[in-house]
Formats: structure tokens, C-alpha cells, sequence
């Protein structure tokens, strides 16, 4: 495609996107007022020293409307309770209430409707001041109709302390709350169950001989297990209860587990009596806890820059961070193949006039910045609706990744000599010919921004993190500020004019250079190809492989039409039109294939994550490593051979008993985005390293072994295998 025909969807984006933060910055329109009504209630009405007292946030929803359970389906968020308590309080987990199943088009949500008591313990510590004791917190949740809108709320109450020698009595305002509260709670089942697979069905059984159910439904805590709209079919037999569920086209290679909530009424010689039951050994984790308490063992440690982001100047720390991010990412190593473009792009302007090649360097910037902000804006609009995504969320498409990979290919072709991009149909009016080469500059800028977010250089984590936290005016501040890092050393080269005098004359010495250039882009081709191979099935790769053949007869076609007569330039025309709608094809059927999660090795101690299993570890105090990676991150893959599957590494992880946990984020995983989003970042690649004592360490995007030695070196005295010796 020539550059001038990304021009115009180019600025049809930026001027969507330009509406799209002018709408944000409007008041709501009267229909989302009071969608959810908050409240902060306490079952006790005193706090006794060393006691637990059990808090609760109250939600009323407006009729039809409704918010998210701890695994919300197909789609949504479920609410997040951040306390901030005296020194010495700390707070449990949420006990989640039974949910509903919600169903919205052909997607399947699980949540509350009308109104739900979330509840919390809350533990004193074993001495207390006069009183009274405040407690705050800020909860955020996403409530949704058909459209999604997100809320917040900061709540607050105090209580006195109890009388020394006495125990609270429960506070009679809200005695009947918290009674209907329980009775929403599931609790353990009193039959064995298991989940077997029939023929690649997961089948849950309930060995309940006699149990007369109706309206059974099962919600597994794990999100990509399974088919949350798929029909849930229960049959029962002398045996008990089987219900018939269907496995997640995201789920790993294990059999699904039976760790989750069942739901049916049950028929009772006193009537129909509704039941929650809750199913294997997962737990929430705890809740988030504020300074100046003492953080809950699974809570991840605040970043520096979160924890100041409350304070004045948040977005200049944070544009700042992004910055010098931008600037970085000219040397990671998925930027390098545009950077080829570039130092041929700066050779052939070289011998213009200094204000020409000025134009060069702005248009270049200009294509960083309209791409940054047409991505940020559309990940805003994104994240707004429901969807859990982070940055680099677009090459989790396969359709994405294979498009990148033609349009490279096509630009590798066109080094090569094979055809030229344009060609005279860049002459398609007076003086357009001398724009094609501001435009050029442009798409290099375009080209650069995309190949860049499959990367999170240092420092930019923590800022994109921060900026999709806040408002759409200060992300897109934020990812301003990423690409004017980005763009600034090539802008700062066509602005010097002594280091521009220094770059050789244009000549035939070009050609060859060229050539060589194609290369790095022939292997990010390469690269993106099997991208494609962890995205989809055999079928969907040979569609994404034939359409780099595609693509080559295309160009090859169209440049032999070029230099043919009249009749053979319309057949060339014919065959690249038909090529081009051949391509479109295959690109319907590579979307339709799309393979599951890759099953992560076991054999090397390393197992797939999930929040139900690094919450299993974190109960049984055992130090973790928790690594967020993606297929598309080659930062990710670098740091993986280069350090993470070094001897020296490994060896550290076994002396110190490290269980070792993979998050492939190469295609969608809300269970990954939560914990990204959680340490306050929107992209891989995250390590984790959980001591098993309460304590996680965030560390570098950059990873050596000396690193990796040293942050488990530093774990607490008494984990690993050596503690179990006398």
C-alpha cells in the first residue's frame, strides 16, 4: 500500500480519537447518574483489641444493571476494594456472594444484579487507643446494561473501641444486611466431587445420590477454563449430579479443575430452596491495604510511582518516565529493523537543503505521535467498554500480526528490487510527487511505533500503567510524551546540520545498501510468522504462510505490469486484484483457527498461571516466581534464553524451593491483565518474585543473572528446602 493511502485513515483516526477525549471530558448525561449506590457498613458496633470485625461495601444497582463477580465472564471487572486502616489493622479477602448468570448478546457474564453486600474481615491489632477508629475505603467497580460505565466511590465510617473485658455486639442497623449477606455465601459441599473428562467434555460430578436439583449452574473461579455461554447440561442418576460443561478454547493443556461455585435449586419437602456450594481449594486473595497498614501477604508491593501518584505531579513524574522510555526504545530490538529505514531514509535525503530534511524529521515525528495517540485512544476506548487488554493488545490479533508481517514483507520486496513501492503511481497529481516523500517519513514514524509495542522498554511500564489508571486527558499525555522520546533522536539528527554534512552523497553505492537493508525486515517477517504459529492451528498458519506468497506474486505482478505493454499492464492489474482478494480470504479463515493457550513445559519445574494457583502457593508460604510474558514480546523472549533459562538461575530457584509460575499474555488472559494492571502496568514483559512471607519484589523489565541471583539470594532466611532440615 503506497504511503499516501494511509494518510487519510490516519487522520480519520485522529480526528476519532480527538472526539472520543473531547466526549470523555463532557459530564455524563442524567441516565448514568447514580447507577450504583455505595455503602460502607459494619456488622459490629465496636472494634475490640486483637478481634476480627467483619466490614461490608454495599452495592444498589439500578434496575437492569449490574456488576462483576471475582471471574465476570465473557467479559467486565469485578469490583476492587482498596482500605486505607490505622497502623496494625489488616484486611482479609472479599467473600464473594453466589452470582447470577448474566446474559448479554451471545456473551455470558456472571455477576449481581439489583443489590450485593461484599464483605471483608477486618483484624484489630491486640492494643487499641481511646478511639474512635476510622475506617476509609475507595471502591472501584465497572457496572453494565449494554454499555459500560466505570465508577468509583471513597467510603468511610468509624467505630468506638469495645470496653476492656467486653465483646462488640452486632450493630442492629444492619443485623438483617449482613443475615441475608450469609445466606448468599457459598459454603463447603458435603459431597465428594470431581471434575473427569468424557471424550476432551469436562464433566462435573456430584456424588449426591437422591439430590433433586434444578437450575444447576457452575461458575469456575478461573476465567479461561471454560465456555462461559456454553450450555451447562445436568442429568442426574443414582450416582448423584453430572453436569456437562465445555472446555475453553484458551485453556491450557491440564484438565479444568472443579474450583468454583455450584448454584441449583434444590426441591425439599418444605419447597424449592435455592443453594451456593463452593467447590475445591482456591481463595481469594487478600484484599489491598493502604499505608499506614501493613500490607496483606498477597498484595503486591506498591511501585514508587503509584504510591505517588495521589501527590502533585503524578503526570509529570509519569510523562517523564515515558519519556526516557521512548528514548529507549530505539535501542530494543523489535525497533531495529525500522531503524535500517531510517538510516536510508536520512542517506537519501542527505544531499536536500537543511530545511527540507527538517520537514523529514517532523513528518517522522508527527507519524510516531498520531500513531501513539491513535492507539492509546483506541485502548482507552477499549478498556472503557469492558475489555481487558494492555498495551501491545493488538498483535494479540492474529489478523494483526499477519497484516504486519505482508505489509514488511511487501517493504523488504521493494528493498530488494523485486517491485517499487509506488512506482509512477505516486504521480497521481501536480506536485504530489515531491509530497511522497514527506509522506514517506510519515509512514517510516507509523511503521516504527508499531514495530515498538511489542516492547516495554525500562521506565516505560510503570508510566503507561500509571496513565491508563487515570483519565483519557492523561494517558494520552502520557503516550505523548512515550513518543516524543521515540521520535526525538532522529528529529534532533535531520535538525543538526553538521551531522547531516557528514553522511556520505546519494549514489550507486545505495542500491547495494538497499539490498542489505531488506534483510532485517525479511527477519522480522520471520519473527512475526511464528508469532502467528503460538496464535492459531496448522490450519490458520498454512493461510498466513500462503499469504506471504500472495503478497510476493502481487508485487511481482504489479511490477512486471509496470514495464509492460497496455494489455499486459490491465492482466497484471487483474492477477494483483484477484491476489489481494485471494489474501483477504485467507486472512477470514487464519482469524476463524484459533489455537489455545500454548501448554507450558512442566518438565523444567515451571507451571502455566493462574490466580487459583499462585494463591495455593502464596497459603502454603512458599516463595514464587511469577513471569508475564507473550510470544510478540522479544524483550520477553531475550530475557527468557538469555537469563532466565540460564544453569545459574535455575539452580538458585531450586536451592531456594521457588515454584515458577508463566503467564502467556500472546492472546487475551484476563486472569494476566488483573495482575499487570494490579502492579500498576499495561504491557509484559512483569516479573514477580513473591518471598512467601507477604512480600513481592517488582523486578527489571531488563533482566541479567547477576539480577536473578541476587533478588533470590535476598529472599527471607527459612524458604526452601533447606528450612525443613534440623
Amino acid at each position: 500500500m503506497p504511503p499516501r493511502s494511509l494518510a487519510l485513515p490516519l487522520a480519520l483516526l485522529a480526528f476519532c480519537v480527538t472526539l472520543g477525549t473531547a466526549e470523555a471530558q463532557v459530564p455524563r448525561p442524567s441516565k448514568y447518574a447514580d447507577l450504583v449506590r455505595a455503602e460502607l457498613v459494619t456488622q459490629e458496633s465496636a472494634v475490640a483489641p486483637g478481634a476480627t470485625l467483619t466490614a461490608g461495601v454495599r452495592l444498589t444497582m439500578k434496575p437492569g444493571w449490574h456488576v462483576y463477580w471475582r471471574n465476570p465472564g465473557d467479559s467486565g471487572l469485578p469490583p476492587e476494594i482498596a482500605w486505607t486502616l490505622p497502623p496494625g489493622f489488616s484486611a482479609g479477602g472479599i467473600a464473594w456472594p453466589a452470582p447470577e448468570r448474566i446474559p448479554v448478546g451471545d456473551l455470558m457474564n456472571f455477576g449481581y444484579e439489583g443489590e450485593v453486600l461484599l464483605t471483608v474481615p477486618l483484624t484489630a491489632p491486640d492494643s487499641l487507643g481511646a478511639g474512635p477508629v476510622p475506617l476509609k475505603a475507595k471502591v472501584s467497580y465497572l457496572v453494565c446494561e449494554r454499555e459500560c460505565v466505570p465508577g468509583e466511590a471513597t467510603l468511610s465510617t468509624s467505630l468506638p473501641v469495645a470496653a476492656t473485658g467486653t465483646s462488640p455486639r452486632p450493630d442492629p442497623r444492619h443485623a438483617a444486611l449482613f443475615a441475608q449477606g450469609r445466606e448468599r455465601l457459598p459454603v463447603p459441599a458435603p459431597w465428594p466431587v470431581r471434575m473427569r473428562q468424557e471424550g476432551g467434555t469436562p464433566v462435573l460430578d456430584i456424588d449426591a445420590p437422591g439430590l433433586e436439583a434444578r437450575d444447576v449452574a457452575f461458575f469456575p473461579y478461573s476465567e479461561t477454563a471454560l465456555e462461559h455461554a456454553a450450555a451447562q447440561v445436568a442429568t442426574s442418576d443414582a450416582a448423584g449430579l453430572h453436569l456437562r460443561l465445555q472446555r475453553s478454547s484458551q485453556a491450557d493443556a491440564a484438565a479444568p479443575q472443579a474450583d468454583g461455585v455450584l448454584t441449583f435449586t434444590e426441591e425439599t419437602g418444605s419447597g424449592p430452596v435455592r443453594r451456593a456450594y463452593a467447590l475445591g481449594t482456591a481463595t481469594p486473595a487478600p484484599a489491598a491495604v493502604s499505608a499506614p497498614a501493613a500490607a496483606s501477604p498477597a498484595a503486591p508491593a506498591p511501585t514508587a510511582l503509584a504510591a505517588g501518584a495521589a501527590e502533585t505531579g503524578g503526570l509529570w513524574q509519569a510523562a517523564i518516565l515515558a519519556f526516557l522510555g521512548g528514548l529507549l526504545l530505539n535501542l530494543m530490538p523489535c525497533v531495529f529493523p525500522v531503524l535500517s529505514i531510517k538510516v536510508l531514509s536520512l542517506v537519501r535525503h542527505s544531499g536536500e537543503s537543511p530545511g527540507r530534511v527538517r520537514l523529514h524529521g517532523l513528518a517522522y515525528t508527527a507519524g510516531v505521535l498520531a500513531t501513539f495517540l491513535g492507539l492509546a485512544g483506541l485502548l482507552i476506548a477499549l478498556r472503557a467498554g469492558g475489555a481487558q487488554i494492555g498495551w501491545g493488545f493488538q498483535l494479540q490479533s492474529p489478523l494483526v500480526v499477519a497484516g504486519l508481517a505482508y505489509g514488511l514483507l511487501a517493504m523488504g520486496l521493494s528493498l530488494s528490487g523485486v517491485w517499487h513501492l509506488g512506482g509512477r503511481a505516486a504521480a497521481l497529481g501536480d506536485g504530489l510527487a515531491r509530497r511522497a516523500g514527506l509522506e514517506g517519513s510519515f509512514f517510516t514514524g507509523v511503521l516504527a511505533t508499531v514495530v515498538a509495542t511489542p516492547c516495554t522498554a525500562p521506565f516505560m511500564g510503570a508510566a503507561v500503567g500509571y496513565g491508563l489508571t487515570q483519565g483519557a486527558a492523561v494517558a494520552l499525555a502520557v503516550f505523548a510524551a512515550l513518543g516524543l522520546g521515540l521520535a526525538l533522536p532522529f528529529a534532533l539528527l535531520t535538525a543538526w546540520p553538521a551531522g547531516l554534512r557528514r553522511l556520505p552523497r546519494p549514489g550507486a553505492w545505495m542500491e547495494t545498501l538497499k539490498g542489505l537493508l531488506a534483510f532485517p525486515l525479511y527477519l522480522t517477517v520471520a519473527w512475526l510468522v511464528w508469532v502467528l504459529s503460538q496464535q492459531v492451528g496448522p490450519a490458520g498458519l498454512m493461510a498466513g504462510l500462503t499469504g506471504l506468497v500472495l503478497v510476493g506474486f502481487c508485487a511481482w505482478a504489479i511490477e512486471r505490469g509496470r514495464m509492460a505493454g497496455p494489455l499486459a499492464r490491465r492482466g497484471a492489474q487483474v492477477a494483483a486484484l484477484l491476489s489481494l482478494l485471494g489474501l483477504a480470504g485467507l486472512l477470514a479463515v487464519l482469524d476463524r483457527d484459533r489455537a489455545g493457550p500454548v501448554a507450558v513445559a512442566s518438565a523444567d519445574g515451571i507451571e502455566p498461571f493462574t490466580q487459583a494457583r499462585l494463591d495455593a502457593l502464596l497459603a502454603a508460604h512458599r516463595p514464587v516466581f511469577v513471569n508475564m510474558t507473550a510470544a510478540w514480546c522479544i524483550t520477553c523472549q531475550v530475557n527468557d534464553r538469555a537469563t532466565l533459562r540460564a544453569a545459574a538461575v535455575q539452580d538458585a530457584f531450586k536451592a531456594h524451593d521457588v515454584a515458577q509460575l508463566k503467564g502467556d499474555w500472546t492472546n487475551q488472559n484476563p486472569e494476566i491483565t488483573r495482575v499487570l494492571e494490579a502492579n500498576g502496568r499495561s504491557g509484559v514483559p512483569l516479573y514477580l518474585l513473591y518471598d512467601g512471607r507477604g512480600g513481592v519484589a517488582v523486578l527489571p523489565q531488563i533482566l541479567t543473572e547477576s539480577i536473578m541471583r541476587d533478588a533470590v539470594a535476598a529472599l527471607p532466611a527459612g524458604t526452601g528446602p533447606r528450612a525443613a532440615l534440623p
